[in-house]
């Protein structure tokens, strides 16, 4: 099944169309969306058509910012419902968990994971839409919408330490630069936010505690996220650990709560192997390192978890039957 998004992914999109001279309507009836479904922010489209107008809206406009600039006219209240749960917690870590765990109800393509280390804090966001469709448009609607909303409990003067893109910077940066801050960077290793871990422990000043229980009582009446699964968890733990050389079935286990034979065993029920998700965990970044000449061979060998170069070229042959070096030089070219 093909993920979904609600049309509240385009609040804004008529009036942001105006603005840089293009025609909404005919964009959007271009693949297949109703204009006039953009009065019912409630209901739900293919998240590849959404991802498909975006990018066609850059195109069309020349604004490679489109995503971006979107970004900047988005309000917490684009979360619909869920936005008055988020606004009445007590601070910005649960506001956080009460997003990333609800983020289907919202958004079915999007991925929000946090990690802490080192007394810093990242969010890595991403998008899976289900068809092989560019997002570079939608992944910065997304990143810029999350700084939005950390803004909107952190303050407008607030920044974070950086934020990065895995994709190519643009021709001219300054809406980047303004919206997301000067540390913003590109061709990075992930995409997602990084800021001081402390900055979760900030109060919410819009919260009322008198209005908690009953935004909790509505978050009750929510269904749970289906991409909690180990599956999901596996997979976003090995893309963390294997930079670290520690990303064994062991130590994912332990992460997860398991011993070895219950990682084992869930993963069987989903008709895998911790090897089969660990290559193909590998294989995913590969792809995005190698045909990145900002990193050399060797940091991409040591960023997937090998020990040697040499490792990584054998593992890397047996999976795309060329080598590393050979593969980046056809990328190139193409």
């Amino acid at each position: 099944m093909k993920p979904l998004a609600r049309y509240a992914s385009l609040n804004r999109y008529v009036d942001l169309c105006r603005t840089v001279d293009v025609d909404a309507v005919a964009l959007m009836r271009s693949v297949g969306l109703s204009p006039a479904s953009l009065a019912h922010p409630d209901q739900w489209v293919p998240a590849a058509s959404i991802a498909s107008l975006l990018e066609r809206s850059a195109a069309e406009s020349g604004h490679e910012d489109f995503g971006l600039l979107l970004a900047g006219l988005r309000r917490l209240s684009n979360l619909g419902p869920l936005s008055l749960v988020i606004r009445e917690e007590p601070d910005v870590r649960s506001a956080l968990d009460v997003l990333m765990r609800y983020e289907h109800t919202y958004n079915e393509s999007l991925r929000i994971r946090l990690n802490e280390v080192n007394g810093l804090a990242t969010l890595r966001i991403s998008l899976e839409v289900g068809e092989p469709v560019d997002t570079r448009q939608s992944v910065e609607l997304a990143v810029g919408a999350t700084l939005q909303i950390l803004r909107s409990f952190l303050g407008s003067r607030w920044h974070p330490v950086s934020v990065g893109f895995t994709h190519n910077a643009p021709k001219d940066t300054s809406t980047h630069r303004r919206i997301l801050g000067d540390t913003v960077e590109f061709d990075h290793e992930f995409t997602g936010i990084v800021f001081f871990a402390a900055d979760l422990d900030a109060a919410n000043q819009l919260s009322d505690e008198l209005l908690r229980p009953y935004a909790r009582q509505f978050l009750d009446s929510l269904p749970a996220s289906e991409t909690s699964d180990t599956l999901s968890r596996t997979k976003e733990l090995i893309e963390v650990l294997l930079p670290t050389g520690r990303c064994s079935v062991e130590q994912v286990a332990r992460s997860l709560g398991f011993d070895r034979r219950t990682l084992h065993r869930h993963l069987a029920e989903s008709g895998d192997t911790f090897t089969a998700v660990l290559n193909s965990v590998r294989s995913t970044l590969a792809e995005r390192f190698v045909a990145n000449p900002r990193y050399s061979l060797t940091e991409v060998a040591v960023h997937l978890g090998f020990s040697t170069q040499g490792s990584f070229s054998r593992w890397f042959r047996t999976q795309f039957s060329t080598s590393p070096s050979a593969w980046r030089t056809q990328r190139s070219i193409s």
